[in-house]
């Protein structure tokens, strides 16, 4: 039986809803923590962005660009039912957001609890394979196999010659996403799978747009799609940045046959959201045309920090950052 089409105003309510939202609005308590323990601290001189990016950003010693440093911890219940893909998200979601500073991994190191070898065989399986296809080394870690239950994290470097931030969205700009099509659901889940079998050479290809598009001067403000889907990354790029836009529902490149709701909170293999000038937005488009990967102008990026939604010439208000954060702390939890 085919379900009715929702209507914006509940498919609005369902994005507010969604616990995709909800986990990332849990990121404003850590703000505000990190906002009391480093104001002027050393930490505060060496970023070259504020917290809350999708990498710390460092001056890189040589003086030539930046050192990138970020880290994923993975969902206990996903390490659970899906070890070994699991294990291959913990690479491929940090290689992600290196890749949205306008950066390329150097190497990770990875940290595992399990409560035996046996059981943490898959997770570090998919971690190998992940490696080896973006060719990005494991060089290290922690492992622990007498703990009560299997966790992971993750952690990556990279290098930057010019970044992509979340703080550099302006209005006026042209708002793109970019996701890789060419991929399958692993039911029920809402991870959208376009990487594991891909071929590898196309995969170590496609992680190199993001750099190229920053060196080139395309494009200096960007976030990969999170588990806050298409719609949640968009505004937490556009909060960052103090702005708002209005999102074009209809313009949003998806599969065939996938409802909306599902696919605005699906979590893409790759999936970015970006800020570009207009008079850049054709090149940007091309370069991802040229490697088979769905690109389009969704909307526009506003002075107002409001992100309205757009679907057949009607409107909703999704949020309005200025009287409700989203991931960043109040300005008044902070003690400066």
């Amino acid at each position: 039986m085919t379900l009715p089409a929702m209507s914006l105003p509940e498919l609005t309510d369902a994005l507010r809803g969604s616990p995709g939202f909800a986990h990332k609005r849990d990121i404003s308590d850590v703000m505000a923590a990190l906002g009391r323990a480093l104001p002027g601290g050393v930490a505060d001189m060496a970023q070259a962005v504020a917290v809350g990016d999708d990498c710390a950003a460092i001056p890189d010693p040589s003086g030539e660009g930046w050192l990138l440093f970020a880290i994923e911890g993975l969902v206990e219940e996903f390490v659970a039912r899906m070890p070994w893909f699991a294990g291959y998200c913990g690479l491929m979601v940090n290689v992600s957001d290196i890749c949205a500073m306008g950066g390329r991994p150097i190497a990770v190191v990875d940290a595992l609890w399990s409560d035996g070898a046996d059981s943490s065989g898959p997770v570090l399986d998919g971690l190998a394979a992940a490696s080896v296809r973006y060719g990005v080394p494991i060089v290290g870690g922690h492992s622990n196999h007498r703990a009560a239950r299997g966790q992971l994290a993750v952690a990556v470097l990279g290098r930057a010659r010019k970044l992509i931030t979340s703080f550099d969205a302006q209005p006026d700009d042209d708002l793109i996403l970019a996701v890789d099509l060419r991929g399958a659901f692993e039911e029920p889940y809402p991870y959208w799978n376009a990487s594991t079998r891909a071929p590898a050479e196309r995969l170590r290809g496609d992680i190199e747009i993001l750099p190229r598009l920053a060196e080139d001067g395309l494009c200096d403000a960007g976030k990969d799609v999170s588990m806050a889907g298409a719609i949640g990354s968009a505004l937490m790029l556009l909060e960052c940045s103090g702005v708002g836009a209005q999102i074009d529902l209809d313009s949003i490149p998806r599969p065939d046959g996938v409802p909306l709701l599902r696919w605005l909170l699906s979590f893409p293999s790759f999936g970015y959201v970006l800020s570009v000038r207009p008079q850049q937005r054709l090149r940007v488009l091309e370069r991802f045309a040229a490697r088979g990967i769905a690109a389009a102008r969704v909307g526009r990026v506003t002075a107002a920090p409001e992100v309205w939604l757009a679907q057949r010439g009607e409107r909703a208000l999704l949020w309005n950052v200025e009287d409700q954060p989203f991931i960043r702390a109040p300005r008044e939890t902070i003690d400066v």
